[in-house]
């Protein structure tokens, strides 16, 4: 078990994290101990609270009681309804659970999920995402969204961008630094002393020669060999039609993958309800349930918490470097 506790920013109030953060709790209890960050009005009725003062009073507590550092909202939450005026505390939320984490007061941040329109909205984020967000709060200026599940762990080179914009933006230096923040988190992170990287084409059959688009033999297959002169096991660039079945899993740690949908089709495929997003190259270990808001069945109490739980165990796994 970790010295501290895990922090859980409460995300989009109107939202299911809420109501998922609640039956985490009750499915972990104290083999996963984790302190909400939130305002306590917007968790499901007749949830078992405790608030906290200090995130280690956490540790003791969460066996009987979901611990709570209480985080005032301006406004009370409407499922299925996001209010422009709760958008500020959905912002400060994360932020103070970045800020626990940093001083050594939690041992990870697990972040509920956010709506990117309410918060730009009601408070102008600036931010494409969470990941972009917490890279900014962390100082760093490149980071790697992995999905994450006991079947398949896999990273986008390039994440929340048009289709169309994939080519210009996927350049040697970015393909370099997804496999290099890759293979470092998967060291210290997942405690895999030498990762294998498979690294999917970008065209279709990695190119087929030249046939199908030339980014593969222009430079990716080069920049490929590049890096194993370097040290790295790593292959490709592979087919990416043919890289995600499960002889083919068995071959690699984790596979690089070109966009978005090439990513995370095959893992929300493989593992939808047990999907964790991951982000590396952070000083500090962040993790967050693969799936959204969900404000169509917000409030119901038919949201299903297995991402959340398995986030926070994840989360968990890394702050030991053992995931």
């Amino acid at each position: 078990m970790t010295q501290a506790p895990i922090a859980l920013s409460c995300g989009e109030p109107a939202g299911i994290g809420p109501e998922i953060a609640a039956r985490a709790w009750d499915a972990l209890r104290d083999s996963c101990p984790f302190v909400w960050i939130g305002d306590p009005r917007h968790l499901p009725e007749g949830t078992p609270v405790e608030v906290v003062s200090a995130p280690a009073d956490a540790i003791a507590l969460s066996a009987r009681a979901l611990p709570v550092l209480h985080h005032p909202f301006a406004a009370a939450a409407t499922p299925g309804q996001p209010t422009p005026e709760n958008a500020a505390g959905v912002i400060s939320a994360i932020e103070r659970g970045v800020a626990l984490v940093q001083s050594g007061e939690c041992a990870a941040i697990c972040t509920a999920p956010i709506h990117k329109k309410a918060l730009i909205d009601g408070a102008g984020f600036a931010y494409p995402g969470h990941t972009e967000f917490l890279a900014a709060l962390a100082g760093v200026d490149r980071v790697v969204m992995m999905l994450a599940s006991d079947q398949l762990r896999v990273a986008p080179a390039t994440i929340h961008i048009a289709l169309s914009e994939v080519p210009r933006c996927l350049t040697p230096d970015v393909l370099r630094d997804t496999i290099r923040i890759t293979h470092d988190g998967l060291r210290a992170r997942f405690g895999i002393a030498a990762p294998r990287i498979a690294v999917a084409g970008l065209n279709p059959h990695a190119g087929e020669g030249g046939a199908m688009g030339r980014e593969e033999l222009d430079w990716i297959a080069p920049l490929i060999d590049e890096m194993r002169a370097e040290g790295l096991d790593i292959s490709g660039p592979r087919p990416a039609d043919t890289m995600f079945h499960t002889a083919a899993r068995a071959g690699y740690d984790a596979a690089i993958a070109m966009y978005h949908d090439q990513a995370l089709i095959p893992i929300k495929t493989l593992d939808f309800d047990r999907g964790v997003n991951v982000t590396l190259g952070l000083p500090f270990v962040r993790t967050s349930p693969d799936h959204g808001t969900a404000f169509d069945i917000a409030g119901r109490g038919i949201a299903n918490p297995t991402s959340l739980i398995e986030a926070l165990k994840l989360a968990q796994r890394m702050a030991q470097g053992a995931a």
